[in-house]
């Protein structure tokens, strides 16, 4: 029995690299052009796999965009969620992820490119980042931190601050402070009144590190991201 546990274990540990491989190869892709030019020869080639390799894993193309889609994520939101924790505020939780995951993206052009060039996965995936921000959410709607919106409208509102930021600082002219201005709009678009929400998308976070494995992890991961400060002069979102 300990013999077959550990086969199992060993061939679903193989699988899982080999899932990985596929994943990388198709960050890289999309990253580099699109996912509309990306082919499954291209991946398979980025991979160093054989084509027959590919569809034991995912049935189409799109399935693995999805996948990727949702790895990114997950992977960011994984990060995030030990410093937004840290925040008893449900609009501070909120904002500070807002920001954070912007600024993870940021640090790993890859899942950066991707996210700019996808969008973030829908509500229906197998991922963590609803599950997250709903919590958020809901409990600021309760304390009314925020004013009573339909949760899809509120998650769309975090979702897009999210993504229109990473677009954004992905450009080489982009403010310093872009995540903390689109922080800041975020929570004036859910109900927090404007000073509020000044001060929460400026408040000092700690330092970000990178904690577990995974496809972000090992596609060029830099050591941390560096304490956020509130900085100098800013414009208005």
């Amino acid at each position: 029995m300990e013999v077959k546990d550990h086969r199992q274990r060993v061939a679903a540990e193989r699988r899982e690299r080999m899932r990985a491989r596929l994943l990388a190869g198709a960050m890289s892709r999309v990253a580099a052009s699109g996912p509309g030019a990306m082919s499954i020869d291209e991946v398979i080639a980025e991979a160093g796999v054989s084509r027959g390799t590919f569809y034991k894993y995912f049935p189409s193309p799109d399935a693995l965009l999805s996948e990727l889609a949702v790895e990114i994520a997950n992977g960011l939101i994984r990060m995030a969620e030990p410093v937004v924790l840290n925040r008893s505020d449900p609009a501070e939780r909120v904002a500070c992820g807002i920001r954070v995951v912007a600024r993870l993206a940021i640090a790993h052009p890859l899942a950066a490119s991707c996210l700019a060039r996808m969008g973030w996965p829908g509500a229906e995936g197998p991922h963590v980042l609803f599950d997250y921000v709903r919590r958020d959410l809901e409990e600021g709607i309760r304390q009314e931190r925020f004013k009573p919106l339909p949760i899809a409208l509120a998650l769309n509102i975090v979702t897009g601050a999210v993504l229109g930021a990473t677009r954004s600082m992905l450009e080489p002219d982009c403010v310093a402070d872009f995540a903390e201005q689109t922080a800041a709009a975020a929570m004036r678009a859910l109900g927090v009144d404007a000073r509020t929400a000044e001060r929460i998308a400026y408040k000092p976070i700690d330092a970000i590190e990178i904690a577990a494995p995974g496809l972000l992890a090992e596609t060029l991961p830099p050591p941390s991201v560096g304490t956020i400060k509130k900085s100098g002069p800013r414009r208005q979102v």
